[in-house]
């Protein structure tokens, strides 16, 4: 029997270690993509050069979690942005998991403006707080994305190690939504994208 119980454990280490590389693999490349997408953007706040500066907490599948997706009927908003401008969203749903043996709730919004651009028709949007804000990660608040189709038998794997940063974060004159109060977690989120690594810059207005 105790020969037995070793070779299963022998078996449960090698499959462990194989799941936490794979994950690492798959976080590495969405940030990598990340990162290239600055490269493309018309927009874009960042050069190559500051490619450099980016910074992120080290890929860790305990910020990964299944989440259970609640429908809303809500009217539409202004969101207000660190520019001063406002966005219109309607809140679309609440996600509610469990997070450092916590329960925890996001509203997902979506973009009245968006939904009627057929490229991102099935665009939704998560802007969060938490207590890593202005400490290890940007002070305004991160982002995740997410579509209409990832939400499947009202449930969503919500992986914080894809949060990221707004366009504020690394230089002036951009609409970046400012998280709802709603969406304010009362714990650090030790994932996703630290604070920039280079001094703020100042741009146009986006």
């Amino acid at each position: 029997m105790k020969n037995i119980i070793n070779t299963l454990l022998l078996l449960i280490v090698p499959v462990s270690f194989l799941c936490a590389q794979s994950f690492t693999v798959e976080t590495e490349a969405f940030r990598e993509k990340y990162r290239q997408e600055f490269l493309h953007s018309s927009n874009s706040p960042l050069k190559k050069a500051d490619l450099r500066f980016l910074q992120f907490f080290e890929p860790d599948s305990s910020y990964r979690v299944v989440a259970r997706f609640e429908k809303s009927k809500s009217e539409a908003f202004e969101m207000p942005t660190y520019s001063g401008v406002k966005k219109t969203y309607v809140k679309y749903g609440t996600l509610r998991f469990r997070l450092n043996g916590r329960k925890q709730s996001l509203n997902v919004y979506r973009s009245l403006s968006l939904q009627a651009n057929a490229k991102y028709k099935d665009y939704l949007f998560i802007p969060f707080k938490d207590k890593t804000n202005g400490m290890i990660s940007y002070g305004g608040g991160r982002y995740l994305d997410l579509k209409t189709t990832d939400l499947k038998d009202n449930t969503y794997t919500l992986d914080f190690n894809k949060a990221y940063n707004p366009y504020c974060a690394y230089s002036d004159g951009f609409n970046c939504p400012i998280p709802p109060a709603a969406n304010h977690l009362a714990i650090e989120i030790k994932a996703g994208e630290k604070k920039f690594g280079k001094e703020h810059q100042e741009a146009s207005l986006k």
